[in-house]
Formats: structure tokens, C-alpha cells, sequence
């Protein structure tokens, strides 16, 4: 299979490309070559900007193309455009582009609009929105070649976020860790590795359509068991109640990570994704992702509690009246 990759390979664009070299498949990449440029030096590269420069893609043919940088309508139209024989088309989207979680969400459920928000710029208010334009676009020039994947919070290798990347590196550092109760509540992310390595299935098959991608869903006890195994750590879990942590002003998903509490999130980490598993989404042990993040992917200072941060919520924890 000859496969187009529009974006680079930092994170999910990596994962795909791992999978489909590996698998024997003829790859290229188009990106401005300014990520990971000293990967895959005997991939062909095409350059050029998605924003403005194309004609790097016109007259070449592909199988099927990935996309994993569309952000904007009007820049996935264009490349939808430029790409005049492709069989199929893969945008990768996100579950972000559902106007309602405080029901239970499938792929069927509504998708937000994005009334007088500005179509041209990505904010956190219009990303969702925007990424549902994006699909109609590339619904409207492939049909049945069209195939939308509409992801989770992605982990494993190579994170760039350090949302997920917090709690293997916390448990591994040992001693009291914070953790948000009830240890039963479900949370959910997805490997890079497995939501890489199903995106060229789905290429390589004949299956189109609509599918939210992440994990089935585990507790937070079980993540962090696996954060434990991974690292080989004992720590002490303490479980603060989401009442002490929202009195406290904890910020949710970002300085707790993946903990979210506002009714109208209820259903955020509960995504139905029976329609991605039945279509054969892969879905390895949480150990091995939280190995993987543990070893090839860092924390970053925008997502987690800091040191000072947790200690003097614990103290306050332990000494309320």
C-alpha cells in the first residue's frame, strides 16, 4: 500500500509510520520537515505547508492518506482538493466534537457548532467544533472512502502533552501520591501504539466510517497498579474526595490530570467505543502503557500537580477537623 502521512511524525504521526514501515508499506510524508527531520531518513519527504503550499501533492497518487494535522476546515478542504487520486482518506479528529457529555455519548450523538466562534483560529472554545467541520469536509469529497477516527486522550511514547505522562512519573517517584477518589471511577485513554497501529488497518481494509477511539475503560486503582508495576514502586495512594480537591481550586484534566468532576464531563471519560472494538482496535495492557510513558515521554511543567503543590494539599487533607 502506498501511504500519505500529512503531518509529522512527533507523536501519532510516528506510531503510523512505525506501523506501516514495518508492515511493508510504501510511505510519505508531507509536513513543512521540521519535526523529528532525522527520523526515517529513507522515507520520501515532501515539503511543503498545509496552510498555503500544496503543489507538492498534486499529481501523485496514494492509496490512502492519514491525516493527523487537520485543524481547520478550509485547510482540509484544500488537501482534500490537492489529492485527486487517493482511495481512501483517514482524519484523525476527536472525541472533543461532541456538543453534549452530560449524557452518554456514541458516534451517533450530536456534534457541537460553531456559531459566532472564528472559523480560522484554534482556541479550547472552537477546537471541538472545528474538528467536526473537518470531518464533513473530508466526508464530502470521499463518501464511502471517507474514514473519520475521533480519538481519546492518547498515551504512551513520545507524549507530548504530559497529561497522561504525570502519573507513571509520579508513582515511580515514590512516597504519598494524591490520587482523586472514588478508586472505582472509570477513566480512559488509548495507547499511541494501538491507535496507530489500527489507523493502518483501517487503511489497508475496506471498513469507513465514524469510530471513537480510546480505551474500553479503566479505574483509577487500576491505573494506578499499572503505573506501580511499570516503574517497580511502592507508594502510598492516598484518595481525596472530589468535594476537598474542588474546594481547593484543583484545576481538572491539566493539574489532575485525566480527573474530571464538572457534571457536565460526566460522560467524557465514559466514551462508547463497542463500534472501534468490533472493527478491531487493539487495545494492549495498561502496564505497557504506562511503561511506555514511563521510559519515551516526559512530564511537562502545563500538566500535574507540582511537588509543593501536592504536599501542602495532602497536609490540609490529613489535617482537616
Amino acid at each position: 500500500m502506498k501511504l500519505l502521512l500529512l503531518g509529522g511524525p512527533r507523536f501519532l504521526g510516528r506510531a503510523v509510520a512505525d506501523t506501516a514501515l514495518r508492515r511493508g508499506h510504501e510511505l510519505t510524508f508531507f509536513n513543512r520537515g521540521t519535526t523529528n527531520p532525522e527520523l526515517y531518513p529513507e522515507t520520501e519527504r515532501l515539503l511543503g505547508d498545509r496552510g498555503g503550499s500544496l503543489e507538492a501533492l498534486e499529481g501523485r497518487s496514494w492509496d490512502a492518506v492519514v491525516d493527523t494535522s487537520g485543524y481547520l476546515p478550509h485547510e482540509v478542504r484544500a488537501a482534500a482538493a490537492a489529492l485527486t487520486d487517493v482511495g481512501r482518506y483517514c482524519f484523525v479528529s476527536s472525541i472533543s466534537v461532541y456538543a453534549d457529555f452530560s449524557v452518554p455519548v456514541d458516534e451517533d450523538s450530536p456534534v457541537a457548532e460553531l456559531g459566532e466562534l472564528a472559523g480560522d483560529t484554534v482556541t479550547n472554545e472552537s477546537y471541538g467544533s472545528l474538528k467536526a467541520l473537518c470531518e464533513r469536509e473530508v466526508e464530502r469529497a470521499y463518501g464511502d472512502g471517507a474514514i473519520v477516527v475521533r480519538p481519546g486522550l492518547i498515551a504512551g511514547p513520545h507524549d507530548p502533552t504530559g497529561r497522561f505522562t504525570y502519573w507513571p512519573h509520579r508513582v515511580a517517584r515514590g512516597g504519598e501520591v494524591l490520587a482523586p477518589a472514588p478508586p472505582d471511577k472509570q477513566v480512559q485513554a488509548i495507547d499511541v501504539r494501538d491507535l496507530g497501529e489500527w489507523i493502518v488497518s483501517l487503511c489497508e481494509g475496506e471498513a469507513g466510517g465514524t469510530f471513537n477511539a480510546t480505551h474500553p475503560g479503566f479505574s483509577w486503582s487500576e491505573l494506578l497498579d499499572a503505573c506501580s508495576e511499570a516503574s517497580g514502586s511502592d507508594p502510598e495512594i492516598t484518595w481525596v474526595e472530589s468535594q476537598f480537591l474542588t474546594e481547593h481550586e484543583v484545576g481538572e484534566w491539566m493539574e489532575l490530570p485525566l480527573w474530571l468532576v464538572d457534571p457536565a464531563l460526566a460522560y467524557a471519560d465514559r466514551v462508547d467505543v463497542s463500534r472501534a472494538v468490533a472493527a478491531g482496535l487493539p487495545v494492549r495492557p495498561l502496564v505497557e502503557t504506562a511503561r511506555g510513558a514511563l521510559v519515551d515521554a516526559e512530564t511537562r511543567d502545563a500538566a500535574g500537580l507540582t511537588p509543593e503543590r501536592e504536599a501542602a494539599l495532602l497536609a490540609e487533607w490529613h489535617g482537616r477537623g
